[in-house]
């Protein structure tokens, strides 16, 4: 888009933004718990294919009919998909078509999968390395198979791949020792771990990073201590005080927390034009920083700002992140918005998403409402863990209070319902991306990044390897499924308008050049290099 079709409005989103950071850390700092219910994330992602702005502009295949639009700044998007905007040239393109999976039996929206579900990627895989390092003439055999019970007679697929496991690289490795924690063969599985164990580090490159917590998430799944592990993670968590830092660090490197923000605030501020009595219903209020840079904003608005009710949703790791309960947070807004002259009122819901219901919510009669799913919804256990399907059931509850606008953030990955072996290349790739951008901005020795990876993102990563049922509250879907579950709830998507997507670039400027934007099917899609890592739409 040209600079001379920009609307006014997104210089008015730059301010919002950039103008109003120093005046919010007055308060306190600017973060936002990407991770910080205790509840995990991943699987079956999105990729995105970039191309620098110099460089000829293509599109793949199948790519969607309703088109898609990029940004300038940064570097030019080219999109292609399958059933969401951005699929890969490879297999793990979103599944869109109609076939029921086994576990789903409450009549919610499919769950794509990345990879084909009976394992037999990863079989061929294993197939190719050992060709590779072999020759082709390496006699595996797939549909051999071991016992975990009693003696351990190691099939030739894993004879094979044992010998040659010290020369593969650190992905082939997970792969391998992913397969052999799915087919429970023990032995296969420990000695595949202990030649990973002596390749990984949380101090080396993204991937040795990455790969020493999956390797913990897989000891801990063979082990069938998965739960043991995530619960002893939480128990060992930082002081309030500590955890803030390594919060802090993540909101500075990386734009995600930003994009959840900034993107919010304007479609809200957009929404919200007219209207003289504002309720916003956070479902996830952390700090409340967000909506300091929302209010300031609105104190500019012509005629006077209008007044700002704030439902406030919280959680334990919230809690424990701030040191105190959700009157800091009041406190905290209501000397910030009186500094700018907004009227302004807070209303704690001091409980899990899961437990919200009509009374909590503090609704009234003359107040336009938003509300606001930041990196939340995906923490909500849906119909594949129990009948009660709190997913469904909030958006159906939102639905009801007409909502005048809802945005929704959340990462683009596929690890809900999908199997093990899926949902384990799945976490592989989309957290592999994560520790690349983390990576761009901190030294690999930087002892604050470190902390940061170990208490705001290996416990999700242990969570989403180890656990099942109930146990495994990281359960990402990806936009496609997220769109389905909306309308079945009776909500209508609404358009982005441009000022969103500028906004959103102004921030990105504060990054590395690899981090990039497009839209398609009226979703932003923040991304890493080609791969999708959030989504960010509105609703009605």
């Amino acid at each position: 888009m040209q600079a001379s079709q920009r609307p006014q409005s997104s210089g008015r989103v730059h301010k919002l933004y950039h103008q109003t950071t120093a005046k919010v850390e007055q308060y306190y700092s600017p973060y936002h718990v990407f991770n910080n219910n205790s509840n995990d994330t991943c699987s079956g992602g999105t990729q995105l294919s970039f191309q620098a702005q110099n460089e000829q502009f293509f599109t793949l295949d199948s790519l969607p009919d309703s088109g898609y639009v990029t940004y300038e700044s940064p570097p030019a998007v080219s999109v292609s998909s399958n059933w969401s905007p951005f699929s890969p040239q490879c297999s793990q393109s979103y599944i869109s078509d109609q076939r029921h999976s086994s576990d789903n039996t409450y009549g919610s929206p499919l769950s794509g999968c990345s990879v084909v579900d009976d394992g037999r990627e990863l079989k061929h895989v294993l197939r190719v390395m050992a060709n590779n390092l072999l020759g082709p003439d390496s006699d595996i055999d797939e549909d051999s198979s071991c016992s975990f019970n009693g003696e351990v007679s190691k099939p030739s697929k894993w004879n094979r791949v044992l010998e040659i496991a010290p020369s593969l690289d650190m992905k082939e490795l997970l792969l391998a020792c992913g397969e052999a924690v799915s087919d429970a063969d023990f032995s296969a599985a420990e000695v595949l771990m202990n030649v990973l164990e002596q390749k990984v580090s949380v101090s080396g490159e993204p991937m040795q990073r990455l790969s020493a917590y999956m390797l913990e998430g897989l000891r801990a799944r063979l082990f069938s201590s998965g739960s043991i592990i995530y619960k002893k993670l939480k128990c060992n968590e930082p002081t309030s005080s500590e955890l803030i830092s390594y919060m802090q660090v993540l909101y500075h490197i990386c734009p995600y927390y930003k994009f959840a923000y900034t993107s919010a605030n304007v479609v809200i501020d957009e929404a919200m034009r007219n209207e003289n009595r504002i309720h916003i219903i956070d479902f996830q209020i952390a700090q409340g920083s967000q909506w300091m840079f929302l209010m300031h904003n609105l104190a500019r608005r012509p005629g006077g700002p209008p007044f700002v009710h704030v439902t406030g949703v919280d959680d334990s790791q919230s809690a424990h992140a701030r040191g105190g309960g959700l009157q800091l947070v009041g406190e905290r807004l209501a000397k910030f918005a009186e500094s700018c002259g907004v009227p302004f009122e807070f209303h704690a819901a001091a409980i899990s998403g899961t437990e919200v219901h009509l009374e909590n919510l503090n609704i009234r009669h003359g107040e336009a409402l938003a509300v606001n799913f930041p990196y939340v919804l995906h923490h909500m256990p849906d119909e594949s863990v129990s009948t009660v399907n709190h997913r469904d059931r909030l958006l159906r509850l939102v639905k009801s209070l007409s909502p005048k606008i809802v945005t929704l953030v959340e990462q683009e990955s596929n690890t809900n319902t999908s199997a093990f072996l899926p949902r384990f290349r799945e976490t592989m790739d989309y957290y592999t991306a994560m520790f690349e951008s983390i990576d761009a901005a901190r030294p690999r020795d930087d002892k604050q990044r470190i902390s940061a990876e170990e208490h705001c993102v290996a416990r999700d990563v242990v969570n989403i390897i180890a656990c099942e049922g109930a146990e495994r509250v990281e359960r990402h879907e990806l936009f496609g499924k997220w769109s389905m579950r909306l309308m079945m709830a009776g909500f209508t998507q609404c358009p982005l308008s441009p000022s969103v997507g500028e906004a959103i670039n102004d921030v990105l400027k504060e990054f590395s050049p690899n981090y990039r934007l497009a839209e398609s099917k009226g979703a932003l899609y923040l991304g890493w290099k080609n791969r999708a890592l959030a989504t960010s739409s509105a609703w009605r």
